[in-house]
């Protein structure tokens, strides 16, 4: 498996009302562009967030998040959402996240999310398989 499958890129662009008074992206929708990360890397992986809710019963918890903010987003700035997946156990999914701007590839933030498995009763409980192959696929660092 090439390195580059080892991560999944979305594109966001920052829009006017994500911004603050100092004309910067406001830190709180850096978690949001996280949330889009995973959401693109499950359904790379052929399956969706939703399917996952729906038809097994299961979400993933936050319960962790980090973010290092490196250099300033603003208005209208082309982002790449760059998500790895940087551990899978059957309970707990660690994914890394590097917000790059588009036009010159500056790190603007890195963060990882830390989720428990949990079923509709908010309940921990096992990853179903099929997702914890998947996601071991794209862990960093194994071949």
């Amino acid at each position: 498996m090439s390195e580059q499958s080892k991560y999944n890129d979305a594109r966001v662009r920052v829009r006017y009302a994500e911004t603050d008074q100092m004309g910067v992206v406001y830190h709180a929708n850096y978690l949001m562009w996280f949330e889009v990360g995973r959401v693109e890397l499950l359904r790379s992986l052929g399956f969706e967030y939703k399917q996952m809710e729906v038809e097994d019963g299961i979400g993933i918890a936050v319960v962790e998040v980090s973010a290092r903010y490196r250099s300033p987003a603003r208005f209208d700035d082309e982002l790449i959402v760059r998500t790895t997946v940087r551990a899978v156990r059957s309970l707990i999914i660690k994914f890394g996240y590097q917000i790059l701007r588009a036009a010159d590839g500056v790190l603007l933030c890195e963060g990882e999310t830390t989720h428990v498995v949990v079923n509709r009763e908010m309940k921990k409980c096992a990853l179903p398989e099929k997702y914890v192959k998947a996601l071991e696929a794209m862990v960093e660092g194994r071949a």
